[in-house]
């Protein structure tokens, strides 16, 4: 059975931390996000970072469950046979199916690279849309979009290799 290995999840559910203090500081991208934002950085400096790194630290994880099944093509097979009765029962035809498929290719496509193309493709045909629209109905520009594109490739792709690849 494929299994969720939930240490490495909690490892890459730190990487959009790590990524966003780097990407968001003000050497780097910062100063431009906050100008496409229209915050000033004293309503920034209000905010309560406890709460904020909580919260994102949550939906980190939520993002890195979600990334095992994305990069780690064997879900997908073993979520086909869900609906065989007897597939967990050793010996059935269905269990011997599955057991012997999975002993011949349940490691293969488990590299840093491959989960970091499903990351990028993940930032791209789903988080890249959910920016553009919210940034069109509140008014932000392509700037913004990008801003925060650039962001999410990096930061699914580092989840999504480091998925992959040790899990």
């Amino acid at each position: 059975m494929v299994k969720i290995n939930f240490l490495v999840t909690a490892l890459a559910a730190l990487i959009p931390l790590v990524t966003g203090s780097i990407w968001y500081n003000p050497k780097v991208m910062g100063n431009a996000w906050i100008k496409t934002t229209g915050l000033a950085e004293e309503k920034l400096r209000e905010a309560n970072m406890a709460v904020v790194f909580g919260m994102t630290l949550v939906f980190s994880f939520m993002l890195s469950l979600i990334m095992n099944v994305v990069v780690i093509h064997q879900f997908g097979f073993q979520s086909m046979l869900m609906e065989e009765v007897d597939l967990f029962t050793p010996g059935s035809e269905a269990n011997t199916f599955f057991t012997t498929t999975m002993e011949k290719y349940g490691h293969t496509f488990h590299t840093f690279r491959h989960g970091a193309f499903h990351g990028i493709i993940m930032a791209i045909f789903f988080v890249t849309p959910v920016i553009g629209i919210l940034a069109l109905f509140e008014r932000k520009g392509a700037k913004y979009i990008l801003i925060h594109m650039g962001y999410w490739l990096l930061t699914l792709a580092l989840m999504g290799g480091v998925i992959c690849r040790f899990s």
